[in-house]
């Protein structure tokens, strides 16, 4: 056939591939997760984000009374802003109002007595006006006859408009926006000293030949098995005003921006060394050879080889760190003394001030920088080239007696400081009363004299991190199979990597209040798990979803995508390729997800303190209710509690992780 006649044929419809039975079921999969991340993040974040540009006041020309005498003839109809325009009963300023807001009827009739035998009538000039009598709520524009005794009870409504009006509000408040400034003021200084310290210690483990490595990693990652209430503790009992080391402050207080920062740095330190590490680890041995073969100093090497080198993983921890501060709210509440941060500031108004809109307000405040740094650290991940080739020799460190002897003092300082800190909370919780009598005593562990929850609130806890890692490692790991494991379906696939990634983003004090303002709706066909250990799960298992999910998929990407069309050409089902070949690869990452999960529901406090009820008082919030009473020995003691039982978790995972994998990984093994 000629080029002509090639090109004179007309072209066919598109062929598409039909969809099979399996990819029918990865696909409904799919679609059902994505239900659960829209229903447990999306839809409560835009009904907080739309309930903070909701505004409230009283419209008092929307209700309408007249008065009836004891011969049952009614006054002309009045409105209620013509009462108060002739009585002065309610100032203008006062008209602004909550959500949850009341204004008595009575209010506008000063010669007013719940014994006259006077009647009322109430009514709404429109379909939207709304009142109480009693706890009844009433609307519409038919007349509703009240004797003097019920007329007493009847509250009015405030109506909602939207409107910018609360930021106005909020930025022209000199204290709550000075809040902004103190966030970014501790989180900036708490990530410089965090990644620099970090890096210190993770430069010793990599690229040294010092004594007792494995010892300081594990004292490393201590701060990850305790909530970040108890380093604030463990700081007072050190440099309160009946602290051991008061003294060495010369007078500065420790409540504020440097108990903050002290206790920042202690509870970020393991994440920025994590990913640090990472990052020294992977170097290439060619690179220094090179740049020793040009005579350049160490000094030198260290600038123009080693930290560009890490820049990624320096940027990244550094994001990390500051997301993690600034959003952090136990520390700032157990130390921060009068010293306001934006986390404190939203717990102040929702449970201080029942303010929920302001509250709202604040959480989108916070909401900003969290989604900012998660933007440009997702940014420069994308930038990130792989270090090592084929070709590449992984560096090993040459023995130097005296860098050797520098790396491990600053190891040694920064474990004395970790344990140090855990020290001071286990010899708290142990003696009878700090620092008076410290006779050795159990008397803090008495937790049902307490105010907080007692044991109940341990095993609440507890029982809480088991249900977290189950359920939530099989609704990450089923996520995440079905979106690497279906072919095309893009846009998909894309919307839901959008909305498993989100949740890194969102501060656990923004999720939890938007929970309240989601679940604790009447209308809501969910409402009715409010206040029960199902949204505990259900919130905790949504903010810490994206790195079960991410370490789901680096273990699923290390698996050979031909197995798949193997299966299939051996018409079996994928589940069953699933179960035999896909969890058995993955059962070390599995275990990591759940521990992972585990771990962080234990130590949570600030997703989860605005949703816990009084059957369902965790040990973290615990903690922090306690510390609030003046308890804080039996609050240290709680916390030593959390960190015991994450603990006994790591150890147990070991173990599963060291007898399952002998199972189902010996082709690992050479």
């Amino acid at each position: 056939m000629s080029m002509a006649a090639a090109r004179s044929v007309p072209a066919g419809r598109t062929v598409k591939l039909s969809l099979d039975r399996d990819e029918i079921i990865k696909r409904g999969l799919m679609v059902v997760i994505a239900l659960y991340l829209l229903v447990s993040l999306a839809a409560p974040l835009y009904v907080m984000l739309s309930k903070s540009f909701s505004t409230y006041g009283f419209n008092l020309a929307g209700f309408e009374f007249q008065v009836g005498d004891e011969s049952g003839n009614w006054s002309a109809p009045q409105t209620a802003a013509a009462l108060n325009e002739s009585t002065g009963a309610v100032a203008a300023d006062k008209l602004a109002s909550r959500s949850d807001g009341r204004l008595a009827a009575t209010s506008f009739f000063p010669d007013f007595n719940f014994r006259s035998p006077i009647h009322y009538r109430i009514r709404g000039t429109s379909d939207e006006a709304s009142w109480l009598v009693g706890q009844t709520l009433h609307r519409g524009t038919e007349w509703m006859e009240l004797d003097s005794n019920s007329f007493r009870r009847v509250m009015l409504r405030p109506d909602r408009t939207v409107g910018i009006e609360n930021y106005k509000n909020y930025f022209s408040t000199p204290s709550l926006v000075r809040s902004i400034q103190n966030s970014f003021t501790i989180a900036i200084i708490s990530t410089v000293i965090t990644v620099g310290a970090a890096f210190g210690f993770a430069y010793a483990l990599n690229r040294s030949k010092m004594r007792f490595k494995g010892f300081f990693r594990l004292v490393a990652l201590v701060p990850i098995l305790v909530p970040s209430l108890l380093p604030g503790i463990a700081l007072i009992y050190l440099f309160g005003n009946q602290g051991l080391l008061k003294d060495l402050l010369m007078g500065t207080s420790i409540y504020g921006p440097l108990g903050i920062v002290i206790g920042s740095v202690f509870f970020t330190f393991p994440h920025a060394l994590i990913i640090i590490s990472t990052a020294l680890a992977i170097s290439d041995q060619r690179h220094y050879e090179a740049a020793k073969s040009l005579r350049a100093s160490k000094w030198r090497t260290f600038w123009t080889v080693t930290i560009p080198g890490a820049r990624y993983g320096l940027i990244s921890a550094a994001f990390v760190v500051f997301t993690l501060v600034i959003t952090d709210f136990g520390l700032p509440k157990v130390i921060g003394g009068q010293y306001n941060v934006l986390a404190v500031d939203i717990y102040k108004q929702v449970i201080g001030q029942q303010n929920f809109e302001m509250g709202a307000v604040v959480s989108v405040v916070l909401l900003i920088p969290a989604l900012a740094a998660f933007i440009v650290d997702r940014l420069v991940q994308k930038k990130q080239v792989s270090l090592l080739s084929a070709r590449s020799v992984p560096y090993e460190p040459k023995p130097s007696p005296r860098f050797d002897f520098l790396c491990l003092m600053w190891c040694s300082v920064v474990a004395v400081f970790i344990l140090g800190i855990i020290a001071i909370c286990q010899l708290a919780a142990m003696v009878k009363f700090w620092p008076y009598d410290m006779t050795p005593s159990l008397r803090n562990f008495a937790f049902h004299r307490m105010d907080g929850g007692g044991w109940t609130a341990y095993r609440n806890s507890i029982q809480l991190g088991l249900l977290t890692a189950v359920i939530g490692t099989a609704i990450v790991f089923i996520g995440a199979y079905v979106v690497e494991k279906i072919e095309g379906f893009r846009t998909g696939r894309a919307l839901f990597q959008f909305l498993a990634m989100l949740p890194m983003a969102v501060p656990g004090m923004v999720l939890g209040l938007a929970y309240i303002f989601f679940f604790n709706d009447p209308a809501n066909p969910l409402n009715p798990i409010y206040g029960t250990m199902a949204i505990l799960v259900l919130c905790t298992i949504t903010h810490f979803y994206t790195v079960g999910h991410l370490t789901a998929l680096t273990a699923l990407k290390q698996i050979d995508k031909e197995f798949e069309p193997v299966a299939a050409s051996l018409k079996q089902p994928f589940y069953k390729l699933f179960g035999r070949v896909t969890v058995p690869i993955c059962l070390p990452a599995i275990l990591d997800i759940s521990i992972y999960l585990f771990v962080n529901a234990m130590t949570t406090v600030s997703a989860v303190v605005f949703l816990y009820s009084t059957s369902t008082a965790l040990a973290s919030v615990a903690v922090l209710n306690m510390d609030d009473a003046g308890d804080v020995a039996p609050a240290a003691a709680m916390g030593m509690m959390i960190f015991y039982t994450n603990i006994a978790a790591r150890l147990v995972h070991m173990y599963l992780s060291r007898a399952l994998t002998s199972r189902t990984q010996a082709w690992r093994v050479r």
